[in-house]
């Protein structure tokens, strides 16, 4: 697989307090610095980072949907939204999916550390009960319902954010 595309910008700093990570991000020199707590949804993006895919799902057997065998979120939840109990970590095998829609970006608005044109993707995962917004690593045509494969921006590449994670024709 090829490297991933060069982004636009700074990479973030991390500060860990305890196991939760707080990310600054400088989009916009120093007075524009965002600072973005990942809180318990820390474990997603530090999975990003290693190459893992990581989702949450409802094991509550009192849940009025899950029923105690959730399917995974994406992204992640740290509480069911329908019986509100703590959601459990687990890794997503070989993530795949398909488009289940797009749009062609041509121009970015400011602070944007994708180069343009893209195709910002919405992609449906097997297994996964949601659809995940992200973005297709190349520029050729594309359509609805083809096969894409996720791939990470991992060790010097990764920026710490939902920019890890991307998408490739299959």
């Amino acid at each position: 697989m090829s490297e991933p595309m060069a982004l636009k910008g700074a990479p973030p700093r991390i500060d860990e307090i305890g196991d939760v990570w707080v990310v600054e991000i400088p989009r916009f020199g120093p007075e524009g610095t965002h600072y973005h707590t990942y809180g318990m949804l820390t474990p997603y993006f530090r999975g990003l980072g290693e190459g893992h895919l990581l989702a949450t799902q409802c094991v509550n057997p009192r849940c009025p949907i899950a029923k105690g065998a959730g399917e995974f979120w994406l992204p992640p939840r740290a509480d069911c939204p329908d019986c509100h109990q703590p959601m459990i970590w687990g890794e997503i095998q070989n993530p795949a999916g398909y488009i289940y829609t797009y749009t062609y970006v041509e121009r970015g608005g400011a602070g944007l550390e994708i180069p343009c044109p893209y195709y910002q993707i919405d992609v449906k995962i097997d297994g996964v009960c949601t659809i995940v917004k992200s973005y297709l690593q190349g520029r050729g045509p594309i359509k609805i319902g083809d096969r894409v494969r996720a791939a990470f921006r991992t060790g010097p590449h990764a920026t710490h954010t939902c920019l890890d994670l991307y998408w490739v024709l299959d």
